[in-house]
């Protein structure tokens, strides 16, 4: 797989050359200080592509961490999809990294090619295993993507495909729901989210999987750890250890960032055509 991303990197445009939306690159929205985001799935139907340019234009930051699965490898294997929209998001990261923030990428199960250049560089963003981020007020939070820590993915990896289709042909179905539910004026609705809350196994595992991060982060000396991969914001206390959970971006549209003094908070995104098709408003987690 160590070719796949020499092969991709040029035709998904991680490329060095300046771009003529440099100039309008930022915007005069809210800058904060880190910006932690996770699960894109580049190169599905179900990444939400558009949204997350508007999230990116409207919040420039010192920091920007991709805490996984930012391309979906597994699914591009399958069937080839890339539109424009999904090479804007790669300009869109290579154009941050080049005025100025420090772009770091972790990368997940689904981008798992990518851990054959750990260390490098491409366009100025950073692949590493994993990092720490220290805060404005001084925690030292653990930046990973968690897949670690599935016992599906690291015991029955093809249980983790079948899985992965699963989840893909839900969202399918998500989609034309949506699409109903918008043209009623009726607010975005997950059904994968609503199944999981549902499922007492999902919910087991969910606990599981969040205890079993926090519990290596404080292992490791660290005050608190950001993580994605099981498509779940959350923000809470675990036995003294902050858990950060920054979502995703085929659902949930959220991201979790840092204030300049410190603050975190968990911030789900809400475009202005949703306002206006069914008033609905960003909710926002801090701590």
């Amino acid at each position: 797989m160590r070719l796949a991303f020499d092969f991709m990197a040029p035709s998904m445009g991680w490329s060095q050359a300046a771009s003529t939306e440099d100039a309008d690159d930022e915007s005069t929205g809210q800058r904060y200080r880190a910006i932690f985001i996770s699960d894109l799935h580049l190169g599905t139907p179900g990444c939400q592509a558009d949204a997350l340019l508007d999230f990116m234009k409207a919040h420039p930051s010192d920091f920007l961490y991709l805490v996984g699965d930012i391309v979906d490898g597994w699914q591009l294997r399958r069937r080839w999809y890339w539109p424009q929209s999904h090479n804007d998001v790669v300009q869109k990261l290579l154009r941050r990294a080049r005025k100025g923030c420090r772009v770091i990428f972790v990368p997940g199960n689904h981008d798992e090619f990518a851990r054959g250049f750990i260390g490098h560089q491409f366009g100025g963003v950073e692949v590493v295993e994993d990092a720490v981020h220290r805060t404005a007020d001084g925690r030292d939070l653990w930046i990973t993507h968690g897949d670690y820590f599935d016992g599906v993915i690291q015991c029955a990896k093809w249980l983790a495909y079948l899985g992965d289709n699963l989840y893909e042909f839900t969202l399918k179905l998500n989609r034309h729901l949506n699409y109903i539910r918008a043209r009623l004026g009726l607010p975005y609705w997950s059904l994968s989210a609503y199944l999981k809350h549902k499922v007492k196994k999902a919910l087991n595992y969910v606990t599981q999987f969040e205890v079993a991060v926090a519990h290596e982060a404080k292992r490791r000396g660290h005050q608190g750890v950001v993580c994605g991969h099981i498509h779940r914001a959350e923000m809470r206390e675990i036995n003294g250890t902050l858990y950060c959970n920054d979502g995703d971006w085929v659902e949930s549209r959220t991201a979790l960032v840092e204030h300049f003094d410190g603050r975190l908070e968990l911030l789900s995104w809400v475009s202005a055509q949703d306002i206006l098709t069914t008033g609905q408003v960003a909710s926002v987690v801090a701590a």
